[in-house]
């Protein structure tokens, strides 16, 4: 019901309401006068009078406090719910209006009803017969847990209820899973959430789907915020040898291992699977994830084509941009002119292998990577922030008649900002004790570093948690993982 119709409404009560008033406040004058009247003839002709003016004085002034508490009561009463009104418990404003002239005094009333609370995800079981979900939400209700959002995903017997919750901060996680066990809830998970899970279902879906249809890099990421807590793999048709991997899945995909794992054919070749061992995956959301690859499998290779211009301070201009698989000849037109000093502190291994790297490098399913030009057009630097499992790889490659210029450091510094936006909680690098160069751009971040050395083999991790994005999808780390990623650090 909009505020208007509420308003028209609420006046045709208030008109229907003075008009019974009325009515009945004639009917009582009648009376009084009839009343009247024949006390007047009982005094004037019997030998009681005084007594009896008592009495009807007595009576008059019962009748005329009786009329009173009836009418305030009447006149100020909320309406009942059939009436279409409902209860507003006292306190909470009745209009948006009311609300708004309640000014600081409303918002101080909100902000006491949240303190002292704590929001949770809790998915659980429920059989699919009316009236257990009403239990479900009784049970919670008893407890003061406010039901902040619902999704229902069916399945082939009972239901699952996903809930956010805004429960009491004293109530314990074990608990709500007490009570949902009890009121017919089963397969009961629940975990702390946060103020990023407020968004409703639709509106975050949809913003998936349009950083999905921006850039190909952003499948990983939309899945796992899809998702929640997963780990991705993405295993290409073709090895680095060069040798098919055998890697395939039907073309609907498949839930499999006890629906703990989802995999999916990936639109570049080879498969996307997903593993959430903690918590099987429901058909619903098995549907979405396979409707989410088949967009991008739809729109085909992407890239965001913006670009900076920059100035070194010799005065040389070079292009940053986002490179993919379309750059590999002019990548490893690189590679020919680097030193074999410079392919062997990149790649930690024999140098002859390094082209057949790029392919898989290059390709957005496994991170994001990050392209130098001249004015010329000519490639001269490569940065690479690699999903690997539950951590985040940065590597960089600069053509040695190029380094020593800052290219280095700027392009870690844009691929740490990319981390970022990603949400990842930190990035590693790679390298050898030697590479003073890489560790002198790891240092100019100004983040908390870790440092581990192992037979000359260097890992330096930065730590992001001082590094704020607004545009960050999550709280919690985004992690994800692409199959061979070890094996391109080599």
């Amino acid at each position: 019901m909009t505020d208007v119709t509420a308003v028209k409404s609420a006046r045709r009560r208030h008109r229907h309401h003075h008009w019974r008033r009325d009515l009945v406040e004639l009917a009582a004058l009648f009376t009084a006068v009839a009343v009247a009247d024949a006390v007047a003839n009982t005094i004037a002709h019997g030998p009681d009078g005084p007594y009896l003016l008592a009495v009807s004085a007595v009576v008059l002034i019962a009748t005329a406090a009786f009329h009173t508490w009836w009418a305030r009561r009447h006149s100020h009463a909320p309406p009942a719910d059939g009436d279409g009104g409902g209860d507003t418990g006292g306190a909470a404003p009745a209009t948006p209006a009311a609300a708004a002239a309640a000014g600081p005094a409303g918002t101080a009333t909100a902000t006491a009803t949240a303190a002292g609370t704590a929001l949770w995800r809790m998915r659980t079981t429920v059989r699919d017969e009316p009236g257990s979900l009403a239990a479900l939400c009784t049970a919670l209700a008893r407890l003061r847990v406010d039901i902040l959002t619902l999704q229902t995903h069916p399945l082939a017997e009972g239901t699952v209820d996903e809930f956010l919750l805004r429960a009491p901060a004293s109530l314990p996680a074990a608990e709500l899973t007490r009570q949902a066990s009890a009121a017919g809830g089963t397969s009961t998970w629940i975990e702390r959430a946060d103020a990023h899970d407020l968004v409703d279902t639709p509106t975050r879906v949809l913003g998936l789907a349009t950083r999905t249809a921006l850039d190909a890099a952003e499948l990983p990421l939309a899945l796992r915020g899809l998702l929640g807590r997963c780990t991705i793999h993405s295993v290409p048709a073709v090895s680095l040898s060069g040798r098919p991997t055998g890697a395939t899945a039907p073309v609907e995909g498949a839930l499999e291992d006890g629906e703990t794992v989802i995999r999916l054919r990936d639109p570049h070749g080879g498969v996307i699977t997903v593993e959430r061992p903690y918590l099987p995956f429901t058909p619903t959301e098995f549907a979405r994830a396979r409707a989410l690859v088949e967009l991008d499998a739809r729109l085909g290779p992407r890239i965001p084509r913006g670009q900076d211009v920059l100035t070194l301070p010799e005065g040389n201009e070079i292009t940053v941009r986002r490179a993919d698989q379309s750059d590999l000849r002019a990548a490893r037109a690189m590679h020919d002119r680097c030193s074999d000093r410079t392919l062997g502190l990149r790649y930690h291994g024999p140098v002859g292998d390094a082209d057949r790297y790029l392919d898989h490098l290059l390709s957005p399913r496994f991170g994001r990577t990050l392209a130098v030009e001249t004015a010329s057009g000519r490639l001269v630097a490569l940065g690479h922030l690699l999903w690997d499992g539950d951590e985040t790889e940065v590597a960089l490659l600069v053509e040695d008649d190029w380094q020593r210029r800052g290219i280095g450091s700027e392009l870690l510094r844009r691929l740490v900002e990319l981390a970022v936006e990603a949400g990842c909680a930190s990035v590693y690098a790679v390298t050898q004790a030697s590479n003073t160069g890489m560790v002198a751009a790891m240092r100019g971040l100004n983040l908390p570093l870790d440092y581990q050395i192992e037979e000359g083999t260097m890992v330096i991790t930065a730590r992001l948690s001082a590094v704020e994005s607004p545009d960050a999808p999550s709280g919690a780390p985004v992690h994800r993982s692409g199959e061979g990623h070890r094996q391109a650090r080599r």
